[in-house]
């Protein structure tokens, strides 16, 4: 028996509701934002600036206060994570870093302002050991959010890793 193309798209047409394989949800309006309400999201990045990594715990504790104080609703623990990898990065003078951070910035004008994601991982991908140790010394949330980049040289990521371990970020 030859195959029918005519029948095959009636019945795919019949079974799936007029062709469409796709759900019938729309794409939200606010798809890719972040839906943390703006003062929510303030205290939050605060909290998260320090160079030590507040434990989970704590962090959670501190923003139910002031959720309930501003009337807003606790974010889940999953947006919290979320939040993290794209809370705003501390920013970096380049013309104030060390000479052998600035070396491994070698594709970033001398006057301008690098994230300190960036400036982490430069330093630990091109840099020398004294731009790694640096680099090292980085508020956190710089080094949580360079390794979520991509393009990383497997034993540069070795040695941010190790530090990311010892540091417990």
């Amino acid at each position: 028996m030859p195959f029918d193309l005519r029948r095959s798209l009636d019945e795919a047409e019949r079974r799936f509701g007029g062709g469409r394989v796709s759900s019938a949800r729309r794409r939200r309006s606010d798809a890719g934002r972040s839906r943390l309400p703006e003062p929510v999201a303030t205290a939050l990045a605060a909290m998260l600036r320090g160079y030590e990594r507040p434990p989970m715990h704590a962090l959670q504790s501190e923003l139910e206060t002031i959720c309930r104080r501003l009337g807003e609703r606790m974010p889940a623990r999953a947006t919290i994570y979320r939040f993290m990898a794209h809370c705003p990065p501390s920013r970096h003078r380049i013309a104030e870093l060390p000479e052998a951070v600035r070396q491994a910035l070698y594709n970033l004008d001398a006057d301008g302002e690098v994230p300190g994601h960036q400036l982490a991982y430069y330093a630990f991908n091109y840099g020398d050991a004294r731009a790694m140790s640096f680099a090292a010394g980085l508020p956190w949330l710089d080094l949580y959010q360079a390794a979520q980049l991509r393009g990383w040289r497997p034993r540069s990521f070795g040695v941010l890793q190790a530090v990311m371990r010892r540091r417990g970020i």
